[in-house]
This record gives C-alpha cells, sequence and structure tokens, in this order.
C-alpha cells in the first residue's frame, strides 16, 4: 500500500494520500488549499490518479482543497451528509463504505468537535479528524459542536476499537504523528475522566480563542460546489422537472454515475444505464460503450448522480471528447427528489 502523511504547518494539519499500488488509483482525506501543487505534484510522481478528496468535518482553521483538487484532477469529493458545505459529489452516513480499488474505508460518525464530523476506519488505523487527537481532543465551542456527544463518539465508538489499532488525526501541533487506541487509552489526558459529565466540564472550560482564520475559513468552506448554472446556460441541463418530464421518452438515454453502493441505498431512475463516474472518460473515448450506445441510437445523453456535481463534469469531459449531445440532471437525483420524482428501489 502506499500511504503518505503530509503536513501543512501553517495550519498543524495532516493529510493522508492513500492508494493500493503505484499507477493505480489514489484518496486523499483533508487536503489544504495551499498544498494543491504539492499534493498534484506527489500524484504524479508516485503514478496515481486521484478519484476521490475527502473532508472529515468543515474545518475551522484552513480552507479545503476538495474544490481546488475536483477542479484539477476531476475527483469524487466526499463529506458526511451532516455537512453545510454547499454540495459535494457524495455524501456518507455512519457504516457507509468509501472505495478505491484495492482499498476500503469505512466511515463512522463521530459527531462533537463539529456535528458533522467523521472517523475513517481502514484496517489496522484509523482517520479521526479533530474528534479524536494525539494526547488531545478537539474544541466543541463552534459549529454546533458538543462535548456530550464528543464523549460519546469517543468513548463507546473509537475507544471500543482494539488497542492495537492506529490513530492519525487531522492535526498536531506539538510534532507528533501518530498514535494507537491503547496508548490514548491510557495517557491521554482529556480521557481519564470519571465520567460523561466530569468531561463536559474539562471541555467547556478550555477558554481558547477561535481559529485566527475563522469567519473567512469557514464560509469558504460551505461554498466548495461546482457552478452548475454554467451548464444550464449553455443548455446542457435539465431541471428536475424538466426530466421528471421527460422519463421513459425514447430520445434520451438516462445514465447514473453513482456508485452501486449509493444505488441500493438511494435507489435510482427507471430505464437508467449504470456507468460509474471513475471510469466515465473511457466510456466516452471512440469505441467506449456510451459513445457507441449515444451514436448507434441518436438519443442524447443525460446523466446524473446524487448532486449534480459527478454529473456536470460527465458533461464537461464529453464535450472534450467530442460527444456534443448530452445534458445532466441539474442538482442530481436530490433534486429529483425533492421534484416529486418517481424512483426505483432495489
Amino acid at each position: 500500500m502506499i500511504f503518505r502523511q503530509l503536513f501543512d504547518s501553517v495550519s498543524g494539519t495532516y493529510s493522508y494520500l492513500l492508494a493500493s499500488r503505484a499507477g493505480g488509483e489514489a484518496l486523499i482525506l483533508d487536503p489544504v488549499l495551499e498544498k494543491a501543487d504539492r499534493y498534484c505534484k506527489l500524484l504524479q510522481e508516485l503514478d496515481l490518479r486521484l478519484v476521490k478528496a475527502v473532508d472529515t468535518h468543515l474545518h475551522a482553521d484552513h480552507v479545503t482543497g476538495l474544490g481546488e483538487l475536483r477542479d484539477r484532477t476531476q475527483c469524487i469529493t466526499i463529506m458526511g451528509e451532516q455537512s453545510k458545505a454547499d454540495v459535494v459529489s457524495m455524501r456518507v452516513s455512519d457504516g457507509d463504505k468509501v472505495t478505491i480499488e484495492g482499498l476500503c474505508l469505512e466511515a463512522l460518525y463521530t459527531p462533537g468537535h463539529t456535528d458533522d464530523s467523521y472517523s475513517y476506519l481502514m484496517g489496522d488505523r484509523v482517520f479521526t479528524g479533530d474528534t479524536l487527537l494525539i494526547r488531545g481532543t478537539g474544541r466543541t465551542d463552534f459549529q454546533n459542536g458538543s462535548a456530550r456527544a464528543q464523549y460519546d463518539s469517543i468513548f463507546n465508538r473509537l475507544l471500543k476499537l482494539p488497542e492495537e489499532t492506529m490513530v492519525f488525526p487531522a492535526h498536531d501541533y506539538k510534532g507528533d504523528t501518530v498514535s494507537t487506541i491503547g496508548e490514548e487509552k491510557r495517557y491521554n489526558p482529556r480521557l481519564q475522566v470519571k465520567s460523561i459529565d466530569d468531561y463536559v466540564e474539562l471541555m467547556n472550560n478550555l477558554n481558547l480563542p477561535n481559529p485566527k482564520l475563522m469567519d473567512v475559513v469557514v464560509p469558504a468552506n460551505m461554498h466548495v460546489g461546482l457552478h452548475q448554472d454554467e451548464l444550464a446556460k449553455e443548455g446542457l441541463s435539465l431541471s428536475a422537472r424538466d426530466a421528471i418530464a421527460s422519463l421513459g421518452r425514447p430520445d434520451i438515454l438516462l445514465v447514473d454515475l453513482r456508485e452501486s453502493g449509493e444505488r441500493a441505498k438511494h435507489g435510482t431512475l427507471a430505464g437508467a444505464l449504470h456507468a460509474p463516474y471513475p471510469g466515465i472518460c473511457a466510456t466516452l473515448q471512440p469505441g467506449g460503450m456510451l459513445r457507441e450506445v449515444a451514436a448507434a441510437t441518436g438519443r442524447r445523453v443525460v446523466f446524473f448522480c446524487a448532486f449534480g456535481e459527478r454529473s456536470a463534469m460527465a458533461v464537461a469531459a464529453a464535450k472534450k471528447a467530442g460527444l456534443a449531445n448530452t445534458a445532466h440532471i441539474d442538482g442530481g437525483i436530490d433534486a429529483w427528489k425533492k421534484a416529486g420524482g418517481p424512483v426505483v428501489m432495489g
């Protein structure tokens, strides 16, 4: 496995680059905007293709690299379903799996630092975001934080993992890089409390100053979504209502870009072809399945995904590949459902 722990000294942020092999798919956790050049250079050096970028929560101390990496690499952006960020490609809930070729991370909902905080478990290691730090825990006094919820996340979720599980946090300010669940149980001073009330009292009396750039960073991190209105201006977008009205039309080919787990959980649209987003470029090239089907039938390819992010990128990829007769459903299946569109389960 390829594993790189990357550090931003300005914000004290750790980002993690994961891949199962050289030449394969890669995932990055908690990227920092100012380090995007560094990440892209490393991806090139290691011959990796970034397919997913994940934020463990809405950060208050640095601007996320999610939007920049999406624009540079066309990767899928991922956050928890509780996130206030405007649009990300995929939203996960507790127990969902985030997969790339050869690797699988399990999403653990661990609120407390913020109400959208997630940890990600992968085999012998857990990426704890700002929930559990090395010899510390994330503050709980803003962004709908809750010391009570954090106690539950730590004591009833994370500390129940095997003691040898390695802990990789999203921040450290003392130079530590990794710990274990067992170490934190024994030596983390904030975890030596006798009750949840003791923990709440401890966290409520930290009296920490707000992060210096919080008023700038949080609004910036809430607006990482792709500007889908540009496609609408070009006539390459269908509103959810227009898409519902066109359901079943013989001149339209609906293409679902989501992963199998998303389809099973949230349903799909009747008659839709399944072509997961990571392989979209190949299927749009001459000889590719979608291109051949479009050419043979003369049907307009209409992409959709969860929120319209991946489908907007698919329309751009189709244009680049010379396939002009495409569009996407603005807002994805989320907008479709809100407009009362029928969904097929199973």
